[in-house]
């Protein structure tokens, strides 16, 4: 089986790769990711080139013989990191994967000299609120976003340093 490479999709093509793995997160898992779900499908080449051009994020795709496998999004804001959008294919969860991209955007967030990092997730999302609470996530005082039906996301969160990655 060949190996999963972390891939930094660039400003040329990269859009393709990124594109590629986004949709299959959205189509795999539409309930996890509510808003992008409705707001990305039918997005242009633009708004996707337009993604990849933030300087202030980290974007990963785990990709395996060129084809997308998991993927994960970083934002700086505030002096927070924000973990976004992460995906691993469903024949892949329990392998590591989903550690791996975590440990990535910790690592990034820690060299920018963010001294916290946040994510939001789906309640109901349990595997996923099991890996974060394994990488020392707690549950925040902040609000999470509204989700279809009134319920919020669940806003997670860790103090970091360049060492605790």
């Amino acid at each position: 089986m060949a190996a999963v490479e972390l891939v930094r999709p660039d400003g040329g093509d990269g859009w393709l790769l990124w594109r590629a793995a986004r949709l299959a997160a959205l189509a795999d898992a539409p309930e996890a990711f509510p808003a992008a779900s409705a707001e990305w499908p039918d997005s242009g080449e633009t708004r996707w080139r337009e993604r990849l051009l933030d300087p202030t994020a980290l974007k990963i795709v785990a990709a395996r013989e060129g084809v997308p496998v998991g993927l994960v999004r970083g934002v700086i804001e505030d002096g927070s990191a924000w973990l976004h959008s992460l995906w691993v294919s469903p024949h892949l969860r329990g392998q590591g994967l989903g550690d791996r991209l975590v440990a990535t955007v910790e690592q990034w967030a820690a060299r920018y000299g963010a001294t916290s990092i946040r994510l939001e997730v789906v309640p109901d999302n349990i595997s996923a609120i099991r890996l974060y609470r394994r990488h020392g996530y707690v549950d925040s005082a902040f609000q999470g976003e509204l989700l279809p039906g009134g319920d919020r996301q669940l806003v997670m969160e860790k103090a970091i340093t360049s060492r605790s990655t």
